[in-house]
């Protein structure tokens, strides 16, 4: 009997040791999501994919080739939509989405019932904070997704600071979302920093601090001269090319560029059209992060940035030109000076950025003619005028075609309803001039584009960028190297063709992998990805998948 309790004791004895020691030996439940401090995305406005590796070799080792060598690059990286522009772009950045979903058909796109033209984030019922100019009329209403900024704030239950900038208001608005805590752009009247309504009704004294340091004029009270040796820049035509613009009054768009004399004549504005616009963005940045205490939150935080110089430069001076060259180069300084302060400030490792643009840019046609290849511009209002002509003669009305702006044929539906006037005959007399027209690939009636004759891959991006309520009918697409303009110099996008649709999409920090690859990822891709990262939801309208290569 005394043996049997021994044993029974002894047992019982030797469960609680081992259950102890298992116990000691299981790490313990984490009490929170792993999440990094911040986030950072980064949207360099009109950057094409090959500039990543077209001046790769004059480029630093803690600027881009930092992001390349530490971080994982997705090197086929491409816009799923048509058209390719910028507000576009940064709102499928962020919402995963596309314009048929998000609502955002444009910079500017037609209320296909009014024919009226709207901003993409125009708002009358709002107020400029921090100026009297109307420039801060603006709101994220006129986006119908939620952005991934939208959804770490929901997950959070708003505790998560969110913030977005830009030279652009456009460029700072889409990308913080509907319930981003501020969003601030730059006031071409006053050179400062201004906001709206919408988010505050008065700027943070930092903020006011800020704009009377006058930042804008330090930059401006120069020359804009080569960062090195011009006879260096192989990678560009000649100084003084025909193919770039000039400033206003300028003699010649040659270095260096007397900025002092222009500001005089251009104000404020004349920065946009300098790499030091984009050193002025990331002054900013460093700035909102130092100031809101954004990575120090028990929850993390996301700022918003957009580099919108490089898309100013691009289209005054062309992609080949020297100007364009040195941008890049500068901002591969300025870069490495904020992941430098991101390092010092959070700590290397504690902090997730990502790298994109909202679209690439094209070679000038006549840059193109004179290298034997093909290219041409197609003169949009020329052709309005005559198809306007020609429906007139044939129905007896003027104007039924708005416009064609974002290539598209707008056609006059409230004049078409009060005359009664059959819709399906204009839109086939409207396809009949434009498939004749030289430089036009496709005419495609959007109700019809099932049926039509083109790729399946451009009839996807045709598609997505359709919006019933605020797209044209009819989608015209322009032959390879040819796009819509009448200025023989610098540059312009908004086709499908890689060189506006090929985009750079490099990842870097806090839950990263190094590495690379060539499969093929879209545009909408990035907003499910952080979300993913983050451990929340994607947005509402979100239509893309993770990129799981790049994730730990």
């Amino acid at each position: 009997m005394f043996q049997i309790k021994y044993k029974h004791l002894l047992l019982s004895t030797l469960l609680l040791l081992s259950s102890t020691v298992f116990a000691r030996q299981t790490p313990p439940t984490k009490s929170t999501v792993p999440r990094p401090k911040l986030v950072i995305g980064i949207v360099v406005d009109q950057m094409r994919w090959d500039y990543l590796y077209r001046f790769y070799n004059r480029y630093g080792s803690s600027g881009f080739r930092r992001m390349l060598n530490e971080g994982f690059t997705c090197e086929n990286t491409m816009i799923n939509h048509l058209p390719t522009y910028t507000a576009i772009g940064h709102t499928s950045i962020y919402t995963g989405s596309v314009p048929a979903i998000h609502g955002i058909a444009g910079n500017d796109f037609i209320d296909q019932r009014t024919g009226q033209s709207m901003y993409c984030t125009g708002d009358s019922t709002e107020q400029t904070v921090g100026s009297i100019s109307p420039a801060g009329k603006m709101s994220p209403r006129n986006m119908l997704s939620t952005t991934v900024t939208d959804e770490l704030k929901l997950a959070t239950n708003f505790r998560s600071k969110v913030i977005g900038l830009a030279l652009k208001d456009r460029g700072g608005i889409l990308p913080a979302g509907h319930a981003a805590n501020a969003a601030y752009w730059l006031d071409d009247a006053t050179g400062n920093w201004i906001t709206s309504t919408f988010y505050m009704k008065e700027l943070p004294a930092w903020v006011r601090t800020l704009n009377a340091e006058k930042q804008i004029q330090k930059y401006l009270n120069q020359d804009w001269n080569t960062l090195y040796p011009i006879s260096t820049y192989v990678q560009s035509d000649k100084d003084n090319s025909k193919y770039e613009g000039k400033f206003k009054d300028a003699s010649g768009p040659v270095f260096p560029v007397k900025l002092t004399e222009l500001e005089k004549k251009i104000g404020p504005a004349l920065i946009r059209t300098t790499p030091f616009g984009n050193t002025l963005t990331l002054n900013m940045a460093r700035a909102t992060i130092e100031h809101e205490q954004m990575g120090k939150n028990s929850d993390t935080d996301f700022l918003a940035v957009s580099l919108s110089s490089t898309d100013y430069i691009g289209h005054q001076f062309g992609i080949n030109s020297i100007e364009l060259e040195d941008t890049y180069l500068r901002l591969d300084q300025d870069l490495a000076d904020f992941f430098k302060f991101l390092d010092d400030k959070l700590g290397k490792g504690n902090y997730t950025v990502f790298l994109s643009a909202d679209h690439g840019g094209a070679h000038n046609p006549i840059f193109l003619q004179d290298h034997k290849l093909p290219g041409d511009l197609w003169n949009a209002s020329h052709c309005l005028k005559q198809i306007n002509g020609i429906l007139k003669e044939k129905y007896g009305r003027d104007n039924l075609v708005l416009t064609l702006i974002n290539n598209q044929v707008h056609l006059n539906n409230p004049l078409i309803e009060q005359q009664k006037l059959d819709t399906e005959a204009i839109k086939k007399d409207c396809i009949s001039f434009f498939q004749k027209q030289e430089g036009i690939a496709w005419a495609v009636d959007m109700e019809k584009i099932q049926t039509s004759s083109i790729p399946a891959e451009i009839k996807e991006r045709i598609i997505n960028g359709y919006n019933r309520e605020r797209s044209g009918t009819i989608q015209l697409i322009l032959q390879s190297g040819w796009y819509t303009g009448t200025s023989k110099t610098g540059t312009t996008h908004g086709a499908w063709n890689p060189y506006d649709a090929h985009i750079p999409l490099v990842w870097m920090g806090w839950g990263i992998k190094h590495g690379k690859s060539n499969k093929q990822y879209y545009m909408t891709d990035i907003a499910p990805t952080i979300a993913a990262l983050l451990s929340i939801q994607p947005p509402s309208g979100s239509i893309g998948k993770v990129i799981e290569e790049v994730l730990k």
